[in-house]
């Protein structure tokens, strides 16, 4: 199971990258210097969050399935309570375009979801353990 999850990251974060580049690339083209700063905000953003999910999952999932289910869940939730203070605490700040932060984060954290399923549905990941054990 956790050689299946850490292909599913690889991925993930590859096409993630992909997609990174080429926002930063078009916010610093139409925004100039705080186009350019707004991107890589949203793109340390998207990275530091995805990055939290993988290793509290990752560690979870060497637990138990129902640990990680558990791991996912609060993390997603703390996630979306951090990502809400990052915003307001940023939200003022003129020293980057916010649009173009936004406009980077959103379409990362599309990227990296679309990437996750894409390829969850390619490798054919069982969502029950077939043997029965409660082990991955």
């Amino acid at each position: 199971m956790m050689a299946t999850y850490g292909r599913v990251v690889r991925r993930s974060a590859a096409l993630t990258g992909a997609v990174a580049a080429v926002c930063v690339a078009v916010c610093a083209a139409l925004g100039g210097a705080k186009g350019l700063y707004g991107a890589l905000i949203g793109v340390a953003i998207v990275t530091a969050f995805f990055g939290i999910s993988v290793l509290v999952v990752g560690r979870a999932a060497k637990i138990s399935p129902q640990v990680m289910m558990a791991a996912a869940m609060i993390s997603y939730v703390v996630k979306i309570i951090g990502f809400a203070i990052v915003v307001i605490l940023l939200g003022k700040s003129t020293a980057f375009n916010g649009r173009m932060l936004g406009f980077t984060a959103i379409i990362c954290i599309l990227a990296w979801g679309v990437a996750e399923v894409v390829t969850t549905i390619k490798l054919k990941i069982p969502y029950v353990d077939p043997d029965g054990s409660g082990k991955a």
